[in-house]
């Protein structure tokens, strides 16, 4: 076997709601370049919240620009209604109802199940009864006999349900799952795990594209940081959680695998420019997402998409 042919290469996708069009358009436009499709070149696909409906797409070999335009239509039909009242609705229900993401996911999945999938998939959500992380994937490891045969539209609504976005997913056996953001919105971190703990990957054969749904800086305007009350925590604490959340994840990938093997695209944005329900953005994020390809692909190529395809993954455990 060559140097080349053991190269292990992993895509990770942040979380990020509709935000999502940014990644889905990056991938669409390497696709156009490369005239593939990218889920062919990746061994390992580990993704959160619209990151993890993503990862799902690709594992069942969707390109990614179909993906692309299921998230332009995705949004207005789930992000939509009267804003007053669905501000209003946060204060005794979730701010938008399940059943058009349901919908939505179900006539992109239909009834396939996690077993379909053509790649290795980690999906993070976590157990609200329990506090403790609830990860889907895939029949890669003698451990991981259930999860393959649940349905990808119930993975899908677990990793994506959002605290005060989206209603608790109750999944089939009776456990109530939310978004995976909550301990893992940037999954380089636990990819990378997964590929040295559980996969037994050598750690100098990783090669990681992970992508975020873009970022933004923590604005917060007051001179004397040591002082900061409630007024200033109440608007800023979820963000500053995510940042350092996701500058975690990062470090432990690094620290693992590599800083050289690791490219992270995740561009910086004014605050407030894109929300995780700002449908109107929607043009503004394709656009993003295929400018940031242009730049990177000619990196890109060289690490990911040389013509060395990834091998076909063999489930230990297959449906019947």
């Amino acid at each position: 076997m060559t140097e080349q042919q053991q190269i292990k290469r992993i895509l990770t996708i942040d979380g990020g709601g509709i935000k999502g069009v940014f990644p889905a358009s990056f991938l669409a436009s390497v696709e156009d370049c490369i005239e593939d499709k990218v889920c062919n070149y990746f061994d390992l696909i580990v993704g959160t919240s619209t990151g993890g409906i993503i990862a799902l797409a690709l594992g069942i070999d969707l390109p990614a620009s179909e993906i692309l335009d299921f998230y332009e239509e995705l949004g207005s039909e789930v992000f939509s209604g009267n804003q007053w009242l669905n501000a209003f609705r946060q204060f005794g229900f979730s701010k938008y109802s399940q059943k058009p993401l349901k919908t939505a996911l179900a006539s992109k999945f239909g009834n396939r199940k996690l077993g379909e999938s053509k790649r290795r998939l980690v999906i993070p959500s976590v157990n609200l009864e329990t506090g403790e992380i609830y990860i889907y994937k895939t029949a890669h490891h003698t451990r991981l006999q259930r999860d393959y045969k649940q349905l990808i539209v119930d993975v899908a609504l677990a990793t994506s349900a959002a605290p005060t976005f989206f209603p608790t997913q109750i999944n089939s056996s009776g456990t109530p799952l939310i978004d995976g953001g909550i301990f893992a919105n940037n999954p380089t971190g636990l990819a990378v795990v997964e590929s040295i703990g559980m996969l037994n990957w050598d750690r100098d054969s990783l090669k990681i594209l992970s992508l975020g749904c873009t970022t933004e800086p923590i604005n917060i305007n007051k001179s004397n940081k040591s002082s900061l009350g409630i007024k200033d925590w109440a608007t800023k604490i979820v963000s500053i959680f995510m940042s350092a959340q996701s500058s975690s994840s990062l470090g432990t990938a690094q620290l693992l695998a590599g800083h050289e093997n690791i490219i992270r695209i995740d561009p910086i944005m004014p605050p407030d420019k894109f929300g995780l329900d700002g449908i109107k953005e929607i043009n503004s994020l394709k656009g993003l997402g295929d400018s940031e390809a242009r730049k990177a692909l000619p990196k890109l190529k060289e690490l990911f998409f040389n013509g060395q395809k990834a091998d076909d993954f063999e489930p230990l455990y297959k449906l019947s």
